[in-house]
């Protein structure tokens, strides 16, 4: 496992350095790279996606478990680290996907996919992964939405996203990223991680979060559920009979003059069935 001397040489000699457009703020602390991988409960032959590797620090963690690991890295010197120094020790167990993970905000990126297909097939899989801030929104609600055979997201996020995930109904960071988390996964914020952990030290604090997929899901079309909740948050501090009209019945317990942040997630969702969105 590289420590963070090792990881500034291989930077050093290629004359590279961590980027802030990539949200480059590589975990270096060996003691909670392996609590992330005992979280996850990865074991020999467990297959899992790693997005944002980096020098490949967890990927060798991954590694020493007996994972079997697709790593996607949009950085070219980055993947080029990761080639050269992980590869020859992975026998075999490692692809490396080199590009953007996403496809845009609402669609993983096809190569990623074609890689997963190809190395995992129709088995489950894992996300692993120290997420770059700027991708973990977008990326975890891809998987959760459209990847059913991710099962589980075990990610080190920013703190203010974990919270968001986990938000309670009523509070201030309660939105559609809660509404539809809590719904098709349970939510565990298990750590918190002081920016000492990471170089270069981000300007906040990062969390470990454990998403693990409910089997059967509330919903067969989470992706009609997301775009209901984004109509009626857009206007969260509107009663949500402004937002839907009151023509259509509504479910007991919900009043057309609550706001959408008073509604538990459950609520949420049986409301989203019996408010179709408008013909087009």
């Amino acid at each position: 496992m590289q420590t963070l001397t090792e990881i500034r040489a291989l930077l050093h000699a290629r004359g590279a350095r961590p980027r802030h457009r990539f949200g480059q703020n590589f975990l270096h602390d060996h003691n909670q790279l392996r609590r992330l991988v005992a979280r996850a409960r990865v074991v020999p032959g467990t297959r899992v996606l790693e997005v944002g590797p980096g020098t490949g620090t967890l990927t060798e963690t991954l590694l020493e478990a007996g994972a079997i690991v697709i790593a996607c890295e949009i950085d070219p010197a980055m993947s080029a680290i990761v080639r050269d120094r992980v590869m020859p020790i992975a026998d075999g167990k490692l692809d490396i996907i080199e590009g953007d993970c996403l496809d845009g905000k609402h669609h993983l990126a096809a190569s990623l996919c074609a890689a997963i297909d190809s190395r995992f097939g129709n088995e489950p899989y894992l996300l692993v992964a120290n997420l770059p801030y700027q991708a973990a929104t977008p990326l975890m609600l891809n998987l959760l939405t459209s990847a059913p055979r991710c099962s589980g997201l075990f990610v080190t996020i920013q703190r203010e996203v974990a919270e968001r995930l986990a938000a309670a109904p009523g509070s201030k960071a309660y939105g559609p990223l809660s509404v539809q988390a809590q719904l098709l996964a349970h939510i565990d914020m298990f750590a918190v991680l002081p920016p000492s952990c990471f170089w270069p030290a981000p300007e906040v604090q990062s969390a470990f979060v454990a998403i693990e997929r409910i089997n059967p899901p509330p919903t067969h079309d989470a992706l009609a559920l997301g775009r209901f909740l984004q109509r009626v948050f857009s206007k969260r501090r509107k009663q949500l009979g402004s937002v839907l009209g009151r023509e259509v019945p509504w479910p007991a317990g919900i009043d057309p003059l609550m706001r959408p942040e008073q509604l538990s997630p459950q609520q949420l969702l049986t409301l989203a069935a019996a408010h179709p969105p408008p013909s087009a």
